[in-house]
């Protein structure tokens, strides 16, 4: 089922390329996801078909041959391909995260430069934030920048970093030398061409197996004076203004796992017999299909509503947190009752929601956990 409510008022256009996203994911990308799982190979084998569907660009201007989707469009694209390939969902959002605060802060003519090129797969955005001490707490960073002719040269290591091993622009975060406190933090856009610049994939991952993650080693890399992204000083700002939109993303993403447990559960639910009986004629298993969709359906419309406050022009803060707070908790359990409903046949790699079950734990973890999720809630509502 689609993300957008049933009354939502979507354009003919948009439309159009919400379904065939989900024709495309369910038909190509859902067995090759499989495929990368199990070998933990990389949805970059076909980076080039996304670019030819326009899912580089989905919310670049228009100016810049982009799409300029509305967030409600973009969060549904994320939701259908989660459902097949959750990999490829969060390879899509960070790209078009990147792109999208390029779009609203770099300054001319880089803006221009880079993003007349997003579309194209050798121009792959990556978010270089976290430190193996800064993860929910940014402002930790320690990768240093000092000043140097013409710009800046770098130096630090950054963690978790998807799209690392072939992204060419990181959005960086680190901290001047010898800057004072309120204007120490500073973002970067980091040619990962640069001399000094090296990539250490991170193996062994739970779940999105198919999504390139890696370790970024920056040695005295050099970065020109006219790609710092913001003013000196907001840095953290810079980075922090995506999250609210990454948010949304993210939760799209643990909705359309979510979804696709649902689907496995009450089709398997139909066929697996016992007692000479479906399954899903017995009570505590109808109860956990319930439960899944009552949660599934509050998730999309939690998602949809901070989507909207977003194309209105809003920050949207507790909106994009509790979206992502409920979406990616709910999908969690889930996944669990998807597991529990396969019975031993869904603790096996052959049946498919063993993946999803590995896949969505990671969905409360990265664009703020879900007790940073809690404590943003909690702020914005007690402000004075």
């Amino acid at each position: 089922m689609a993300l957008a409510p049933l009354e939502s008022e979507l354009t003919d256009d948009q439309q159009v390329l919400i379904d065939a996203v989900r024709e495309y994911a369910r038909n190509e990308l859902l067995p090759l996801d499989r495929q990368w799982d199990a070998g933990e190979s990389t949805v970059f084998d076909i980076v080039q078909q996304l670019a030819e569907m326009g899912l580089l660009t989905l919310v670049v201007p228009e100016d810049f041959g982009g799409l300029a989707c509305p967030y409600r469009v973009y969060a549904s694209i994320i939701h259908e391909l989660a459902s097949s390939s959750p990999s490829t969902a969060v390879t899509v959002a960070v790209h078009c995260m990147v792109g999208k605060i390029l779009a609203s802060r770099a300054p001319e003519p880089l803006r221009s430069e880079l993003l007349k090129g997003w579309g194209d797969p050798e121009n792959f955005g990556a978010f270089a934030l976290s430190e193996a001490g800064a993860g929910s707490d940014a402002a930790a960073v320690k990768t240093e920048a000092v000043e140097a002719d013409g710009g800046f040269r770098l130096t630090g290591e950054k963690m978790w970093i998807s799209n690392g091993m072939r992204a060419r622009w990181f959005l960086t975060l680190v901290r001047l030398k010898d800057a004072p406190t309120d204007g120490a933090l500073c973002a970067f856009v980091v040619d990962g061409r640069e001399k000094g610049l090296e990539r250490t994939q991170v193996h062994g991952k739970m779940g999105i197996r198919g999504s390139e993650t890696a370790v970024i080693h920056l040695d005295n890399v050099f970065v020109p004076k006219d790609h710092l992204i913001g003013e000196r000083g907001e840095g953290l700002q810079v980075c922090l203004s995506s999250l609210n939109e990454g948010r949304i993303g993210i939760a799209a993403q643990a909705s359309g796992i979510a979804e696709a447990c649902l689907d496995e559960m009450v089709t398997y639910s139909r066929q697996r017999k016992q007692f000479g009986k479906p399954i899903g004629t017995f009570p505590a298993i109808g109860e956990m299909i319930a439960d899944s969709a009552v949660e599934l359906e509050a998730a999309k419309l939690l998602i949809w509503r901070a989507a909207t406050e977003v194309d209105q022009g809003k920050l949207a803060p507790t909106a994009s947190s509790m979206a992502k707070l409920y979406a990616t908790e709910a999908a969690n359990r889930i996944a669990y009752r998807a597991v529990q409903v396969h019975g031993g046949s869904g603790y096996v790699n052959e049946c498919r929601v063993e993946q999803l079950y590995r896949d969505v734990r990671v969905t409360t973890l990265y664009e703020g956990t879900s007790e940073i999720q809690r404590y943003v809630i909690a702020r914005e509502l007690t402000k004075a």
